[in-house]
């Protein structure tokens, strides 16, 4: 018997995707991230499946998306563009499985060899038909609902790496080739794009993703040319006049002979294993990539034996998307608060309901700034998008503003400090509020000791947060010199701090002495100037050589360090003209804290001042950040990444795609013992 709660939830689950596909689809304003779009889909197709009396022909889980816009003209597809099957289980057991269903369907028993796959990445963009005849683009139409799409071509000409002729002169030109890629915006040029579009107080785009579907299916085409599209090929439609490859991996190898852009980030692996392997570099690489990605793919690689496999329903048997953890999810915005830094800058979090994105749960999310706070209209009670990316902070994408209570209020910046009372100013040329308490504030006073403290600075191991809170609580430590003091307080007086133990309290006096050997560049670090970053502390020390000849240097003499600036020379200068700030140097000094100093930096001559390294794999004695400091202190540059521009790559056990990038560039690659004979002065 029918049950109604079912076919009432069925009927609810139906209109509220097909309102989503509608904005993002015909709008162009997703209204919810990608992760709560799936659940009300699985939530659907699972009730379908438990009662299949109730499926009807126009579910959205009889389609593969959206409908073409009347503006547009419509493209029926030679070859249907269907939409694969996505593995909802994160973890590693999830290619597993789909192994499992392959062989199944093959009548493989576990004794048969294993089964050869083609793996890709799983880009988050617009997926587009791009039509050859002759070898020249004559049409390019969206995926449509997977029958048809609609034509975007004059857009798709704008995307500069997609080619308008075909160059195969190896292969020979087809006479009708139909490619099928995605579409998508780099990261730092969506950053570029919504920065110029800022500083002319135009709209910005929400995520590289909506950025990409949005500007393809702009009416005007002058439009998409203003926006910074990429694309990468993964697939055929139509085609004839061709000789066909016998594997998927020999098509995307014959796309890019032909001229297309193929993702390097591909592979071919054996078994459930090399699914496995290949899920997990990826997602150790994904925070490091220059777009966005929610998964992988997977195919199998023959395409005789996809064939055999074929297709149900809406999706091919020989395929699967392998996602990773959401990285935006929906929750409720329970408070707005305002956190206040160690240069006095107030930062309003949003307190969030606790909600599991990004393979963690987060209870908060930077808003940035007041002006931040006001462009996205963020307000207590707002249902909002939180994103989350590897290590970088949770961040409120945008509000659903159609759950927005009717009762909303506009978030208000408080005028005091909430710490120490002292007026909160805002310069009229910065987005940043600052509170001008200074030391007097105990918040600035604690989150300057922990930068102090911090590893890349004095390297103080033992004092945490909760220690910091309460030395500086009980008047204990008032400024960075006072931490070299802690010595006469005795080791009972530390022990019998919360948590803190006799052995603990020795640990932290013996972390502290050791800290007091540093070097010039992480003690510039560690005074916590502002504008002054780990990078340029380092180059100040390298420039002058001595900490008095930086003191002592004015704004001019400042600017002639390399990539010192007149907003960072300002604010060294003005450090430095204050007498307290120079009183807790001599303070340090007089504590012990020491370093060596040298010549400055056009005294000296190295054979790797001004060249580029990059460190990869483990080194047998030397740690990364040893080798960093050897080489900084030489006048030679330390990159994350390999490109044209890499003079050496140092390699250790281990090494990585970083190796292989090298070896293909025929970059310098040494060893630990080639690199310390490079760095003897």
């Amino acid at each position: 018997m029918l049950q109604l709660p079912a076919a009432a939830r069925i009927d609810a689950l139906r209109h509220e995707i097909e309102r989503h596909d509608h904005a993002y689809y015909v709008l162009d304003a997703p209204s919810v991230p990608d992760g709560e779009y799936d659940r009300l889909f699985r939530e659907l197709q699972a009730l379908e499946q438990q009662y299949p009396e109730l499926t009807s022909a126009d579910s959205p889980t009889r389609r593969v998306g959206g409908r073409p816009l009347p503006e547009f003209a419509p493209v029926r597809h030679a070859v249907p563009m269907l939409s694969i099957r996505t593995e909802t289980d994160t973890e590693p057991s999830g290619a597993r499985a789909f192994d499992g269903r392959v062989r199944r369907e093959l009548g493989l028993s576990d004794s048969d060899a294993m089964i050869e796959y083609a793996t890709e990445l799983k880009f988050d963009g617009l997926a587009i038909n791009l039509r050859y005849e002759h070898g020249i683009l004559v049409q390019a139409a969206t995926r449509g609902d997977g029958e048809t799409g609609e034509d975007v071509t004059q857009n798709v000409r704008t995307v500069h790496c997609i080619p308008l002729r075909l160059s195969g002169d190896a292969l020979g030109i087809p006479a009708v080739l139909e490619v099928r890629g995605e579409i998508y915006m780099r990261r730092p040029d969506f950053d570029r794009y919504n920065a110029r579009q800022r500083a002319f107080n135009r709209p910005t785009l929400v995520n590289p993703r909506n950025g990409a579907a949005g500007s393809i299916r702009q009416l005007d085409p002058a439009i998409a040319a203003q926006r910074p599209l990429s694309f990468y090929a993964y697939g055929l439609g139509e085609f004839r006049g061709w000789e066909l490859p016998a594997t998927h991996s020999g098509v995307l190898d014959a796309l890019a002979a032909l001229g297309f852009p193929v993702c390097v980030h591909r592979a071919v692996v054996q078994g459930a294993d090399g699914l496995i392997a290949f899920h997990a570099r990826i997602r150790a690489l994904r925070d490091s990539l220059p777009f966005d990605i929610d998964g992988v793919v997977y195919k199998v690689n023959a395409l005789s034996v996809q064939q055999r496999l074929g297709f149900v329903t809406r999706e091919p048997r020989w395929a699967v998307a392998h996602k990773y953890p959401a990285e935006e999810a929906l929750t409720i915005v329970e408070a707005i608060e305002v956190q206040v830094g160690r240069t006095g800058a107030i930062t309003p979090v949003a307190r969030l309901a606790p909600v599991f994105v990004g393979g963690v749960t987060v209870t908060n999310a930077t808003l940035h700034n007041e002006d931040e706070v006001r462009r996205k209209d963020v307000r207590v009670g707002d249902t909002v998008i939180v994103r989350r990316a590897g290590d970088v902070i949770p961040e409120v994408v945008g509000v659903v503003l159609e759950r927005r209570r009717v009762s909303s209020v506009d978030f208000s910046m408080p005028v005091v400090c909430p710490v120490c009372g002292s007026s909160i100013e805002k310069p009229a040329d910065e987005a940043i509020a600052r509170c001008t308490g200074g030391l007097f504030c105990p918040a600035q006073r604690k989150q300057a000791l922990l930068h102090f403290a911090s590893r890349r600075a004095m390297d103080v191991e033992g004092l945490g947060d909760k220690l910091v809170e309460q030395l500086v609580d009980a008047a204990i430590i008032k400024t960075p010199a006072d931490l070299y003091k802690m010595g006469v307080l005795g080791l009972a007086t530390l022990a019998g701090l919360e948590r803190m133990a006799e052995k603990s309290a020795e640990n932290l006096l013996a972390a502290i002495e050791q800290s007091k050997q540093t070097t010039l560049g992480r003690f510039i670090f560690a005074l916590g100037i502002r504008n002054v970053g780990e990078a340029t502390a380092k180059e100040l020390a390298r420039h002058f050589g001595t900490l008095d000849a930086l003191m002592d240097a004015d704004i001019t003499v400042l600017q002639q360090v390399p990539d010192v600036g007149p907003v960072v020379a300002a604010s060294v200068a003005h450090f430095f003209a204050e007498a307290h700030n120079r009183e807790v140097v001599e303070q340090l000094r007089a504590a012990g804290v020491r370093w060596e100093e040298g010549a400055p930096a056009a005294m000296v001559s190295s054979p790797i001042a001004g060249k580029t390294f990059v460190l990869t794999g483990t080194l047998p004695t030397l740690t990364r950040d040893a080798a960093k400091d050897m080489i900084e202190a030489l006048g030679g540059k330390v990159a994350g990444s390999v490109s044209k521009k890499t003079d050496f790559v140092v390699a250790g056990a281990q090494a990585g795609s970083k190796l292989e990038k090298a070896q293909q560039l025929g970059v310098s690659i040494l060893d630990e013992g080639q690199f310390l004979e490079m760095v003897k002065v």
